[in-house]
């Protein structure tokens, strides 16, 4: 048996506007662009993706499952991101070597230590 992970499906309120901005953040190509199924992908025919989907209730509570990107220089991608619109998160993590922040809709990831030789 062959199980194969195909993406990860995010809730939002504006699927375009959010994928948009995952598709700049991590440098993905668009390969769907309905409003209704908004899907990105490393490259078009790499998976795993994520698809953005509308849902009429906004985000209340801290994640159940989050992304962890580790880049190779950690202050420079945080500093990037931030100012693509992502905003610092306290999900009670403490002192912590990763930094936590949000999307533009308040969806948690973290951006871990830098890439380890």
């Amino acid at each position: 048996m062959e199980l194969n992970w195909e993406q990860v499906v995010v809730d939002a309120a504006d699927p375009v506007a959010l994928g948009r901005w995952w598709a700049e953040a991590l440098g993905w190509v668009v390969v769907n662009d309905a409003p209704e199924e908004y899907e990105i992908r490393p490259e078009p025919d790499r998976v795993p993706g994520l698809l953005f989907t509308p849902v009429p209730e906004a985000k209340t509570v801290k994640n159940r499952l989050h992304l962890d990107f580790r880049p190779v220089d950690q202050a420079a991608e945080v500093s990037r991101l931030l100012a693509l619109g992502a905003r610092h998160a306290d999900v009670g993590q403490g002192d912590e070597s990763w930094v936590v922040l949000m999307d533009p809709e308040g969806n948690e990831f973290c951006v871990l230590s830098g890439r380890r030789s």
